[in-house]
């Protein structure tokens, strides 16, 4: 028990200096992959907290990451959307979204949220290890992999849906997918099922990012060029989406 403590400690504070630098790289503007990096960062640390749920401390960690993750959201909603633009040749609707990148870098690394989760951070080891003392995380190997078969027992249901949910299906992919990473040996799923996850993942993120993006065009006159383009795309996306999805029906067989 106390190898198993230890490794997620460190495994959260690996997490911990990579936020850190990420946040020092958004005070500085020093590069484009600031932001993304700190969203994975996050992210890791969300699947890692996740299948601990119930236990001492995760819940404030876990609300502090996701209230971290909703206010940096949006602005990498426009970096990616910076980049379809660019792509394009749609140079001025592009630079009207860099335009105010700097002060929102800079918003992000200053907030509270920031504030507040990199201190819970620092008292996570000291505080995670009295828990293990106290006896409180008795049975962890045991929760983590009965979480993880939760996860995995409503993706199977959702695939079988008559009529699928494709926003609720794309978030739980990405909740199996990411708490396999976290917890390889856990999860029972093997590299080639953990790679047909990714693919579905990523197509129903780009046809996601594609309906977000049709939905600007009603409000901004200056994307109106690129509809036609998007429209076409989108139904290029739900075919790969369902064929994905198609392959996964064989990876998550209904269980009692």
């Amino acid at each position: 028990m106390k190898d198993a403590i230890e490794r997620d400690i460190a495994r959260v504070v690996a997490l911990h200096v990579r936020l850190y630098a990420c946040r020092e790289r958004l005070l500085a503007v020093t590069d484009d992959e600031a932001l993304h990096d700190l969203r994975i960062a996050l992210r890791r640390l969300r699947s890692l907290l996740r299948p601990l749920r119930g236990l001492p401390l995760v819940q404030v960690l876990e609300q502090a990451a996701g209230a971290l993750g909703r206010l940096s959201g949006p602005v990498r909603d426009q970096e990616v959307l910076q980049g379809e633009l660019q792509r394009l040749g749609h140079a001025q609707p592009a630079q009207a979204l860099a335009v105010a990148r700097e002060d929102q870098y800079r918003m992000i690394a200053t907030a509270r949220e920031m504030r507040e989760l990199l201190a819970l951070l620092d008292d996570w080891p000291a505080r995670w290890r009295q828990a293990g003392r106290d006896g409180e995380l008795d049975g962890l190997d045991r929760r983590i992999r009965r979480r993880l078969r939760q996860q995995q027992k409503r993706l199977a249901r959702a695939l079988r849906e008559p009529q699928q949910d494709r926003h609720a299906l794309r978030l739980l992919i990405k909740r199996v997918r990411y708490g396999a990473e976290a917890y390889a040996r856990q999860s029972g799923l093997d590299p080639a099922v953990q790679a047909r996850l990714k693919a579905a993942q990523a197509a129903l993120g780009d046809w996601h990012d594609r309906l977000q993006w049709l939905a600007l065009t009603e409000k901004e006159p200056g994307l109106q060029d690129c509809r036609a383009i998007w429209n076409e795309a989108l139904a290029m996306h739900v075919e790969r989406a369902d064929e994905v999805l198609l392959k996964l029906l064989g990876d998550f067989p209904l269980q009692r």
